[in-house]
């Protein structure tokens, strides 16, 4: 099928690479423009536009597409578009180029977490599971009918880094059976049930502020749901200390409270209701690296207490 994918992300790069292996004609790929990155603020190329490079498929980088990329896609003539976390709306102009349709590749279980980022509220607000959706695009945001769905479940230390990595490889292959599905007319749609639908905003820096005052469960949440972005973090020496996994741990104490801090066993922090066990962190200045290890070479007096920015504020 002559298909023009539509993607920016890491997420995107294996449903790529299965359209390309699955012998399908790739007959461009369409990405969000180059944009610095990194401390020297280099400009870096989306990893979607890295893909296509190596498989020698032409990129098209519009700032907006409902814009600028219109007549380019009329004259690619696609079958098909696909499109996982692309980050542009597309237009009805758009929508309605390819006689198939838009399918889109959106990791949630539809209709909840609508969004630009389904796998960090999955995270943040305590699922246990959570799955890619394939749907028909139309002009809302992850409002078309769905087509197929494949769930897993959240691992109980999990981050989203770990989790988006694991589904963009459920993705790559419900795709692939989708579209297979597609071509022999086999592939059923199913309107989204509205009553179920939950939406979620963009994720921002200060969604990383620490609040200890919650409870262990919901610390928990934050932490491994804003890992790689924003991370959550306290005020620490000079600097803030990151914190970039935690699990459950019994214990009890003054919100903030570190009730364990040696490499035995571990850094454990008091929260409102329970406790949490910091498994990996990020010191200011330093590498990431298990909480064990870091107490190895550095002290916290166990009943410090790690203040938050609430606390502070």
């Amino acid at each position: 099928m002559r298909i023009v994918f539509m993607g920016t992300p890491e997420f995107a790069v294996p449903s790529l690479e299965k359209l390309i292996s699955e012998g399908h004609e790739v007959a461009a790929v369409f990405t969000q423009p180059d944009r610095p990155k990194g401390r020297g603020n280099k400009m870096a190329a989306p990893p979607v536009k890295e893909c296509a490079m190596r498989h020698g498929i032409p990129v098209f980088q519009p700032e907006k597409i409902r814009r600028d990329g219109i007549e380019e896609l009329k004259q690619l003539a696609p079958e098909l578009c696909v499109t996982a976390a692309f980050g542009q709306i597309l237009s009805q102009e758009i929508l309605d180029i390819p006689p198939r349709g838009n399918i889109n590749v959106h990791a949630s279980l539809l209709p909840k977490h609508r969004g630009s980022a389904p796998i960090a509220y999955a995270i943040l607000q305590g699922d246990t599971l959570a799955g890619v959706t394939t749907m028909m695009m139309d002009q809302g945001i992850d409002t078309g009918d769905m087509l197929m769905k494949a769930e897993t479940a959240i691992g109980d230390t999990e981050t989203c880094a770990e989790l988006t990595e694991r589904l963009s490889r459920l993705g790559a292959e419900l795709l692939a059976e989708t579209i297979r599905r597609m071509e022999a007319g086999t592939l059923a749609r199913t309107p989204q049930n509205e009553a179920m639908m939950t939406y979620d905003p963009m994720l921002n820096k200060g969604m990383g502020e620490a609040d200890f005052s919650r409870t262990a469960a919901e610390v928990k949440g934050q932490i491994n749901g804003l890992n790689p972005w924003p991370c959550v973090s306290i005020p620490f020496g000079d600097g803030r200390l990151k914190l970039m996994r935690a699990g459950l741990e019994e214990g009890r104490g003054k919100p903030g409270q570190v009730l364990a801090a040696d490499p035995k066993s571990g850094l454990v922090i008091a929260c409102g209701e329970g406790a949490v066990r910091i498994l990996e962190l990020q010191a200011p200045g330093g590498k990431k690296m298990s909480a064990e290890d870091y107490l190895r070479g550095h002290g916290i007096p166990v009943g410090t207490i790690l203040e938050s920015d609430k606390e502070q504020a």
